[in-house]
């Protein structure tokens, strides 16, 4: 029997029973059979008397003869009850479904081995729907395991009586028809990292004799799918940088110099450090693809900017793509201000452009008059149209890179005759896990430092009979001089509802702060852009004192003067969503505060980010422990849902250390053999290429 056989062609399988274990596990071939494995195991080993039974909600093992059964009541409310006696007393096993079925398998005198849920019935114990086995065929003693494993499930496959024993058998009259399963790993390999053989793994994680041989399997099992994941991602990341030539950088010139001297602030030395890497990348002769991660204020956009400007004085051009109009606007505005009087020509370039704009885009970029040529464009999604042509693009910066498709950032490469370097950006903080392996094919650079005189925002949580209390401290801060952001939660699947809200609270808001006193903005996704910006304009320029929105404006929008952020149903929000949102205030001198409010009952997880935020401002912190509540996937699931990457056992939420020991090893063998040219790095290239990795590649845009 091969690995790749399909799975119908085993005893017990079938073409019918072959499309449903494909449809709701993808379970299609012999190796994806052995390769789903249990996600919690029950212990067989021990046997109890009946007269031991005192925990009416655990999963006991009995053993016991059948004295006699019955059939209770008729039709739909017919049940048979069967009675299992030991030598130390008796239990009632209770079957509802397949009756008939059932007591034709149930011999009277004869013993079995029982396994369920101890319910109490008055004062008597029973089992209902327990499995029941012959004393000698019971699967402990086929199998020789201690534990017997619990897979993942669907409703579909349990209605179709494909349940937990069926793929419990399936495994064992499988791995009973495999003489042995071939190694994957080099034997060096296996001997340094101290893995047991894959033969071995693959029968102890189904069927473990004991917990330290389960234990030695798991870990096996991780770290050859991290390894394989890890090298699949540097190869590729060796076949990148080997057979991409980039532009040359060689100099740094009056562009950037003058951008540098007029600075009116130190930069951190988090940034001039990543200034250097980029330098460096910039004049290696091999295309950059970097990634630069920086917590929200961190300083990224002068990072990008300054950067740009190597290009400029390199005779080359820089577009800068955002993902919203409001934050492509910002940008451009805050170079424009920058680079006024320096001779660099900055244009913009959105869906909502007047003619006069985009003309003044389009022709610039084309142009090779030094009055009309463009040296930076920033834009949106506007800037991968067709009609979009550089004469000599070189450097690209994607902000907030995971908001684009890949197709998208793409096409953006169709824009440059040679391969431009690429800065992608984002002030998500990501587990060092998760980088590892969602960007492990890009150079990382991160900000870690915060600009000098920022304050630590201040976050608090209220609930609703402390609303009015919130209102009397807005009216201090805007009497103080100060804004307030107001934002409602907005979640795809019930748009209206949101914006119900958000009309809601705006109304309320409206009344409680009035006008002329008081004025209030409001942005929301079914403005159309003019409106949106007119209301961003009359918040960002001082002339509103509230702005109500939804968290459209969680990515980039600046207003240093706004120094509170209060997040309506703040339970609604992930920790990431919170941070960030957190992050649009204390971008001036003084104290900011956030204030998240709540409804009274809360979940234990909403409970606990709303902890995590009052406790700490460091967003790597958070991003850490979000991916520790919520995991890469969850317990019941077929799949780690909510990640790009499909893994089958590993979990990157808490295999960090087996992750890392793959990583180097992966490394190492990769020093020696870039490509897996070598004969005997032949089997790993191979199992590599037939594994398809399938995850979203963040890495390149090419």
């Amino acid at each position: 029997m091969d690995l790749n056989s399909e799975v119908k062609y085993l005893t017990g399988i079938g073409e019918k029973r072959a499309r449903l274990l494909e449809k709701e596990l993808e379970i299609r071939t012999v190796s994806d059979l052995l390769h789903f494995f249990p996600f919690r195991y029950v212990d067989r080993s021990k046997v109890y008397s009946i007269s031991e039974i005192c925990d009416t909600a655990s999963y006991v093992q009995l053993r016991g003869v059948i004295t006699s059964t019955k059939i209770v009541g008729e039709g739909k409310s017919a049940r048979l009850v069967a009675y299992l006696h030991d030598s130390s007393g008796h239990i009632e096993l209770v079957f509802f479904k397949g009756i008939k079925w059932m007591s034709g398998r149930l011999v009277t005198g004869k013993e079995y081995i029982v396994f369920g849920r101890v319910n109490a019935y008055g004062d008597k114990y029973n089992m209902v729907h327990p499995e029941v086995e012959p004393a000698g065929e019971a699967a402990t003693q086929v199998t020789g395991a201690s534990m017997m494993g619990v897979y993942p499930s669907t409703e579909k496959l349990k209605s179709a009586n494909i349940t937990n024993k069926v793929i419990g058998k399936l495994q064992h009259n499988l791995l009973s028809s495999l003489p042995s399963i071939p190694e994957t790993l080099p034997r060096e390999i296996c001997r340094t990292a101290g893995l047991m053989p894959l033969d071995e793994a693959l029968r102890q994680i189904h069927f473990p004799r004991s917990q330290n041989e389960l234990k030695a399997a798991r870990f096996r099992l991780k770290w050859e799918e991290l390894f394989f994941l890890q090298l699949g991602i540097l190869r590729q990341r060796n076949v990148r940088t080997k057979g991409s030539s980039g532009l040359v950088f060689s100099r740094v010139g009056e562009a950037f110099n003058w951008c540098y001297t007029h600075l009116k602030f130190e930069l951190t030395g988090a940034q001039k450090k990543v200034i250097r890497q980029i330098r460096d990348d910039c004049r290696s002769g091999r295309q950059m693809n970097r990634l630069l991660q920086g917590d929200v204020g961190s300083g990224k956009t002068m990072v990008a900017l300054l950067t740009a400007l190597i290009a400029v004085d390199n005779g080359y051009q820089t577009c800068i793509m955002a993902p919203t109009e409001v934050l492509a606007r910002q940008h451009f505005n805050s170079v424009s201000r920058m680079m006024e009087g320096s001779g660099v020509r900055v244009a913009i370039l959105t869906g909502s452009s007047k003619t006069a704009e985009r003309r003044e885009a389009l022709e610039g970029i084309v142009s090779e008059d030094p009055a009309k040529k463009i040296d930076i464009l920033i834009g949106t999604h506007a800037l991968i149209e067709d009609t979009v042509q550089f004469s000599r693009l070189g450097y690209v910066v994607i902000d907030e890179q995971h908001r684009f498709g890949v197709d998208q950032r793409a096409r953006l490469r169709l824009k440059s005759a040679t391969l431009p370097h690429i800065l992608v950006m984002t002030a998500t903080p990501i587990p060092r896990t998760l980088a590892m392996t969602l960007y492990g094919d890009l150079d990382v650079s991160v900000l870690d430092e915060m600009p000098p005189g920022r304050v630590p925002v201040k976050t608090v949580h209220l609930g609703e009979n402390r609303r009015e209390q919130l209102y009397a401290f807005m009216e201090k801060q805007i009497a103080a001089g100060r804004q307030v952001f107001i934002v409602y939660p907005l979640i795809q699947e019930s748009e209206t509802l949101d914006y119900k809200n958000l009309q809601e609270g705006y109304e309320h808001i409206i009344q409680r702060f009035p006008a002329p006193k008081y004025i209030t903005a409001v942005v929301h996704g079914q403005q159309s852009n003019e409106n949106k910006q007119y209301d961003m304009d009359l918040f960002a320029s001082g002339r509103a004192h509230i702005l109500v929105a939804t968290s459209v404006i969680e990515v980039g929008v600046d207003v240093p003067n706004a120094t509170v952020m209060v997040i309506e149903s703040a339970e609604r929000f992930g920790l990431s969503q919170l941070h960030q949102l957190r992050g649009r205030v204390g971008r001036g001198g003084g104290q900011s505060y956030c204030v998240l409010m709540s409804g009274y009952k809360l979940s234990k997880e909403s409970r606990r980010r709303i902890e995590m935020m009052c406790a700490t401002t460091d967003g790597f912190e958070l991003a850490e422990e979000d991916l520790r509540m919520r995991g890469p996937g969850d317990m019941e699931g077929t799949r780690q849902s909510g990640m790009a990457i499909d893994l089958h056992i590993a979990n990157l939420s808490t295999d960090g250390e087996i992750l890392t020991s793959a990583r180097h090893a992966a490394l190492g063998l990769l020093e020696a053999d870039p490509l897996l040219s070598k004969p005997e790095n032949r089997p790993l290239r191979e199992h590599l290429n037939a594994l398809k990795q399938q995850f979203i590649d963040y890495s390149t845009i090419s």
